[in-house]
């Protein structure tokens, strides 16, 4: 088979955005039996710095400050957009519309409602689509998804998603677009807990009702220059302004199959690093997954004898016996990485582009989560169970307004006070 030319076009070179062009260029030293080539064709972003590294050190064709020209390029298949969530929308209504296939860092959009705008562009044109909920490729995540379907946890009963990190914990972290509702659209309920509520998803089944509530520990921060990490710190003495998203989110689900789930997700907590992780419990086994040791899988299965001695919780490493690990290392216990994920998931997005498939995760996994993430904000808003509706353009403006009851950015109290108080110290210190 002649491989298939994949010309991309990347909008936004910050981390996301670098990290999938060195996937894409790592891709033909993992992958020898794909049907496609790939090719960096043109990077759009705003920062010069980035312009000129997407140029030297990753070898892009092209370098330019104007997005819709890198879109409309002839020799652009596929366009990655890794901007910002605000602006997620009309760049990928503008590639769908000129013909391209379009990989959109999650959410897709800052709101629900855009989520579902993009969805429906993307569906209109054709543009087989994918999402980046790079956590479904790890190979022990895999490997747990294929013990559940062959049923050897037996019914399941019990989920617990969360995602907390201390990116956000410092209060003189700087505010980065992460931080603002008018370019990040809503807080972790976006960008976090979108991870743990699409593993538990895919895992699990669908969810069919929640209750949660959300707050902000953290209420301003340093100004942030243009381009800036969210990993940043600033001084004492910046100027500040306010955080407009929610830092935490809690939650209590109903997933369709009968079993019972709670989500959390922090970006102020201190302690967990990156603590992407899940339990899940049947009926004859359980099954626990942590991003900070990726490699490892918590397993028990249930002896035939309830008496046995030996019960209790194994460590699964990952080896080349689970799905995309011998791509990057043979034998057992030798650890891949966090970008081995993109690796992967870039992987199966161009190999499904190029064979013209559909993807998963694509699009429509996308407007699942903000479906639920919809019910949750309502939830908070009010203070009761929420059904989770699919949101289509139909309904999206009756059940995911763009800040219901004021609850984005809401102050955590005595909490937020602590925070600031903080920061009131180091800046006398």
């Amino acid at each position: 088979m002649i491989p298939r030319r994949l010309g991309i076009a990347v909008v936004g070179f910050g981390w996301m955005g670098q990290a999938h062009a060195r996937s894409v260029m790592r891709i033909p030293s993992l992958f020898d039996d794909r049907s496609y080539a790939s090719e960096l064709v043109v990077c759009a972003d705003t920062v010069a710095e980035r312009r000129a590294s997407a140029g030297s050190g990753f070898g892009f064709s092209e370098v330019t400050d104007d997005w819709r020209a890198a879109v409309d390029r002839r020799d652009v298949d596929v366009v990655y957009v890794t901007t910002p969530n605000m602006v997620h929308e009309q760049i990928v209504t503008a590639a769908a519309a000129a013909g391209k296939h379009v990989f959109c860092e999650k959410p897709v959009g800052g709101t629900p409602a855009q989520t579902v705008r993009c969805f429906e562009a993307a569906e209109a044109a054709g543009s087989i689509t994918g999402v980046g909920y790079n956590y479904r490729y790890a190979p022990l995540v895999r490997h747990a998804k294929a013990l559940i379907d062959r049923g050897d946890l037996g019914p399941i009963t019990n989920y617990r998603g969360r995602f907390f990190s201390m990116f956000g914990a410092d209060p003189l972290g700087l505010l980065s677009w992460r931080f603002e509702l008018d370019q990040a659209g809503h807080g972790v309920t976006s960008d976090i807990l979108s991870h743990a509520v699409d593993l538990a998803m895919m895992l699990n089944g669908p969810i069919t009702e929640v209750i949660g509530s959300g707050a902000t520990f953290v209420s301003e921060r340093p100004v942030a220059q243009p381009g800036a990490s969210h990993y940043a710190r600033g001084r004492p003495d910046d100027p500040t302004g306010p955080v407009t998203n929610e830092d935490y989110f809690a939650a209590l689900a109903v997933f369709a199959n009968g079993s019972r789930g709670t989500f959390e997700a922090s970006r102020t907590i201190t302690g967990p690093e990156s603590q992407m992780a899940f339990d899940i419990y049947g009926t004859d086994g359980a099954a626990s997954w942590n991003l900070e040791t990726m490699n490892e899988l918590q397993l028990y299965l249930a002896p035939k004898d309830s008496s046995a001695a030996e019960r209790g919780y194994m460590t699964v490493r990952a080896g080349e016996r689970h799905p995309g690990q011998r791509a990057f290392v043979p034998g057992d216990a030798n650890a891949i990485g966090f970008e081995d994920l993109i690796a992967l998931e870039d992987h199966q997005y161009l190999a499904a582009v190029s064979e013209g498939r559909s993807h998963d995760a694509g699009f429509a996994e996308a407007v699942a989560y903000v479906s639920v993430q919809a019910a949750l904000l309502r939830s908070w808003a009010s203070g009761a169970w929420a059904e989770v509706i699919p949101l289509t353009s139909s309904n999206v403006d009756e059940l995911a307004p763009r800040d219901p009851a004021g609850v984005t950015g809401r102050r955590a109290g005595p909490a937020a006070d602590a925070a600031r108080s903080r920061c009131r110290e180091a800046s006398d210190g």
